[in-house]
């Protein structure tokens, strides 16, 4: 049985680095990073940025930019000058060429303030829940070595959790943000497919795909959505009935959740406890009407996931499948290769499904501001528990809103064990009221 974990070197919030110099903090990432245990730092490091280097970075940033003078690390998806981008892999970088350019939301996080102080590992192509790769090591949670990070954004996590660096940035197509932030107790946040941040990205699914990131702390997280979420709104939009004249005016922001009992597949029971507790402390259960509505819509949504994502995916590697074969890990080959194999009817089921999720969604936020869910029913597993079953059971939790291109806010949630769960809170916009309404609770 698990016990409390001992504690990584703390995990500072932004004030506390940007107390710093930037000499100062360059050389704190370095020393923090030098002091990971050997096979967190080559399972969740792609790459770093030399000390002077990301000095002068944080150098540049003044004062009035959100994030000035913070150092974050950027999931091996996104492109920076010069610097290979490999995904996960061993031969994208030889595919595709070095970066010329660097990807929008490392322009976007530099005109706000903040550094790159390097790249981490994933799991290959992005195609996977759990944080393990062949090529560089699984990526082992950082207070719980013989459990895993929880991926695909696994070094992003896991280096956030350790301290590293107080902000990473990740992505999020079936659950890669939402999973390791739960596994390593972080805030984290997924955007909309096709939204600007997203849309140079390496992809896996281009229609399901989101970026995303993470942060230890709620204050950080508030100010790095108000940062990088544009046209931010200052009062709820609740549509739902209300008892005054104006619905919009200092009133609440009303939701639901699901409580883990109705959701049909077995829960950790600590894990269930611990998230129905805490989503109560938010909101109310959902009545049955609601319950049942979104349970029927979501009945096929792991199929359609799995068949848009894949027949997406072989779209994506048509071109390497064939003459990169034996770099590949040989069961995503697989995966991408059957991904071209769904016949016409299954691609329309799919695209019908989604086009139901989509409804019920758009139903329920005609009376509703967002959703609580679990976002996986058992803490960070140990690699013999990364099963296809447990893949599905996270899968139920999370396709929901990949299947609806929703953005969600993750919330860790503690566990006697010291280990954590998370709640998915699913919001209609990314630039939802909600968000500071929650987090400043936090």
């Amino acid at each position: 049985m698990d016990t409390i974990a001992p504690k990584t070197p703390a995990t500072l919030p932004f004030a506390a680095w940007q107390a710093m110099a930037p000499a100062e903090a360059a050389r704190e990432v370095h020393r923090r990073l030098a002091a990971l245990p050997a096979n967190l730092r080559s399972a969740a490091l792609a790459w770093v940025r030399p000390e002077r280097e990301l000095a002068a970075e944080l150098e540049m940033s003044v004062t009035a930019q959100p994030l000035h003078g913070i150092p974050y690390l950027l999931k091996d998806l996104y492109d920076l000058t010069g610097v290979p981008t490999k995904a996960g892999s061993t031969f994208l970088d030889r595919a595709r060429g070095l970066p010329a350019h660097d990807a929008a939301i490392v322009g976007r996080l530099r005109e706000r303030g903040a550094a790159c102080a390097g790249k981490t590992h994933l799991v290959e192509f992005a195609a996977g829940l759990f944080g393990d790769n062949a090529h560089y090591g699984d990526c082992p949670h950082p207070l719980f070595p013989d459990r895993l990070s929880g991926g695909s954004s696994s070094g992003s996590a896991a280096l956030v959790a350790a301290g590293v660096t107080p902000l990473a940035i990740g992505s999020d197509t079936g659950g890669s943000v939402r999973v390791p932030a739960a596994f390593c107790g972080l805030f984290g946040f997924r955007l909309t497919p096709g939204d600007e941040l997203i849309r140079d990205a390496m992809p896996l699914s281009p229609s399901l795909d989101t970026a995303g990131w993470f942060t230890a702390h709620a204050a950080d997280m508030l100010v790095t959505w108000a940062a990088l979420v544009p046209c931010r709104v200052a009062a709820s939009r609740r549509t739902g009935p209300a008892t005054s004249a104006d619905p919009t005016v200092n009133s609440p922001p009303r939701g639901c959740y699901l409580p883990a009992a109705t959701l049909g597949i077995p829960f950790d029971a600590a894990t269930a406890a611990a998230c129905d507790r805490t989503a109560a402390g938010f909101t109310s259960p959902a009545d049955q009407a609601t319950t049942s509505a979104l349970l029927a819509a979501w009945t096929d949504a792991i199929e359609a996931y799995t068949i848009t994502a894949l027949s997406e995916a072989r779209v994506v590697h048509r071109d390497w499948l064939a003459p990169y074969h034996e770099h590949y890990e040989p069961s995503i080959w697989q995966r991408f290769t059957d991904g071209g194999r769904y016949a016409s009817e299954q691609l329309a089921k799919a695209a019908a499904t989604m086009a139901g999720v989509r409804a019920a969604w758009r139903q329920f936020f005609a009376a509703y501001d967002f959703l609580v869910l679990p976002c996986a029913p058992f803490p960070a597993p140990r690699k013999a528990d990364c099963t296809p079953e447990a893949r599905r059971q996270i899968l139920t939790l999370t396709t929901p809103a990949s299947l609806g291109g929703l953005p969600a806010l993750t919330i860790p949630v503690p566990l006697p064990s010291g280990l954590t769960a998370g709640l998915q809170v699913i919001l209609p916009v990314a630039n939802s009221p909600v968000v500071p309404w929650l987090l400043k609770a936090k």
